[in-house]
């Protein structure tokens, strides 16, 4: 059920609101601007679907994406906006019985904790979720492309894909905060897309799923 197309007499009562969390930013030369956003709406989707008493709110497709700048395209509002723009919005959902946050773009990991941690000790319930993929790469590789030759197979160049930085986010790690993506790949794709598959991203979208509606029920209970 997705609430922008609900008028407010069928906004159910009680109902539990799901909002994908996204962002706009480079994704590699084959990938699209808004794979993160397209991932947490599919997800988002995939919970309703196994869930009836869920409903589906309008992606926040902006996020914290600094560490993308130099990249054409890429729109970010920072570590402070997402974290203001979450706290309010889940400050805002006060007539549903709780609120998941489904968040598929890890630049945004801090300041949504730093968000749920101030709306948790307001009383108000509310659960941050984000996919984990055991050994998948870490942004715009394999894993990704998978997913979105799963989700959107027309949006994906495959003879545009190119190899980027393998080493894993760790190791990564004090290089990106030090000049961003751009400083370990002139590409903007850590990981390598080679490979990929539309059948491989359906296994990780099931497994995802699975994963997600399992959290949100034992959070519930």
């Amino acid at each position: 059920m997705k609430l922008a197309r609900l008028p407010w007499t069928a906004v159910p009562v009680d109902a539990l609101l799901v909002v994908p969390l996204g962002a706009t930013e480079q994704h590699g030369p084959h990938l699209p601007l808004g794979t993160d956003t397209a991932i947490a709406e599919a997800l988002a989707a995939r919970l309703a679907e196994a869930r009836p008493d869920a409903v589906v709110a309008p992606a926040l497709a902006y996020g914290s994406s600094g560490e993308h700048a130099g990249f054409a395209g890429t729109l970010s509002i920072g570590q402070a906006g997402l974290e203001l723009a979450v706290t309010e919005l889940v400050r805002s959902a006060d007539g549903f019985a709780a609120t998941v946050l489904v968040c598929a773009h890890g630049g945004n990991a801090a300041p949504l904790a730093r968000a749920t941690a101030t709306l948790t000790a307001e009383g108000r319930r509310v659960l941050a979720w984000s996919p984990r993929v055991p050994g998948g790469d870490a942004h715009a590789g394999r894993t990704e492309t998978a997913l979105m030759q799963a989700l959107a197979p027309e949006d994906v160049d495959m003879s545009a894909a190119r190899r980027g930085d393998v080493r894993p986010l760790a190791e990564l790690a004090a290089d990106l905060r030090a000049g961003g993506v751009r400083s370990v790949s002139a590409t903007g794709v850590l990981g390598d897309p080679d490979g990929a598959t539309a059948a491989e991203g359906e296994q990780l979208l099931d497994a995802l799923t699975a994963d997600l509606v399992a959290a949100v029920g034992a959070w519930l209970r």
